[in-house]
């Protein structure tokens, strides 16, 4: 199965693009996506469905997590009996 640019979408740093879903329902991953989000083969990856739609989601080492939220701000208004 070939993959056909014209039916890459980019918005940003996100891509779309139309795949045909094989006789054993499987499907290829088009190279710019697997580029961008960093997949490899062999590499596991979750599946499932949200709001009618498939969603793939990489699964990364817990090691990769670390510091992936730093520098958000980590404050909140509270209410004035909960202020410290």
């Amino acid at each position: 199965m070939t993959f056909d640019n014209r039916f890459v979408k980019r918005n940003d740093d996100r891509s779309m693009a139309t795949v045909r879903v094989s006789p054993k329902f499987q499907v290829v991953i088009p190279k710019d996506i697997r580029t961008s989000m960093n997949i490899e083969a062999g590499q596991l990856v979750e599946v499932f469905s949200w709001d009618n739609r498939i969603e793939i989601v990489p699964v990364r080492p817990m090691e990769d997590m670390r510091g992936f939220i730093r520098g958000m701000d980590s404050g909140i208004d509270r209410e004035k009996d909960r202020e410290l």
